[in-house]
C-alpha cells in the first residue's frame, strides 16, 4: 500500500491502487466504466486494468461530482457529455450542465409540501 503513495504522478495505476487511492471498493470503478465511457483504462491480459493518469483525474472528478457536489449519475453522465470533460471546470460553469441534487430549483416545494399534507390529514382523517 505505502508503494502506491511513492508512484510517479504520470505512472500509470492498478485498478486496486485508484480505488484504495478514492476510498471505495474496486466494483464501483468497474461500475463506472460502464456508465462513463471517458473512462477506459488500457486492459492488459488476463483484463487487468490500467489506469492512466488522464484515467485517474477523471475518476477523481467523477467521484468528487458524485460524493462531494451531490450529482447523480446521469447528472454526471450530462455534464462530461456536455463539456470538454477534461477536468479544467470550465464545462461546470455552463448553462446546460444539471444542477446538484442538493441545490435549490424552481420546482414548487412549498406546493408539494402543502399537498403532501392534506394527503396525509385525508389518512389520517
Amino acid at each position: 500500500m505505502a508503494e502506491a503513495t511513492r508512484k510517479s504522478d504520470q505512472a500509470f495505476r492498478t485498478i486496486g491502487e485508484l480505488a484504495d487511492d478514492l476510498g471505495i471498493p474496486q466494483h464501483i470503478l468497474r461500475y463506472w466504466e460502464t456508465r462513463f465511457p471517458q473512462l477506459r483504462p488500457l486492459q492488459r491480459a488476463g483484463n487487468r486494468r490500467y489506469y492512466r493518469p488522464a484515467d485517474v483525474a477523471l475518476a477523481h472528478r467523477i467521484h468528487r461530482l458524485l460524493n462531494q457536489d451531490g450529482y447523480t449519475i446521469r447528472g454526471v453522465q450530462q455534464l462530461l457529455s456536455s463539456g470538454s470533460g477534461d477536468g479544467d471546470g470550465e464545462d461546470m460553469a455552463q448553462p446546460s450542465a444539471p444542477a446538484p441534487a442538493d441545490q435549490p430549483s424552481s420546482f414548487p416545494a412549498e406546493d408539494l409540501r402543502a399537498l403532501r399534507n392534506t394527503l396525509r390529514d385525508a389518512l389520517d382523517g
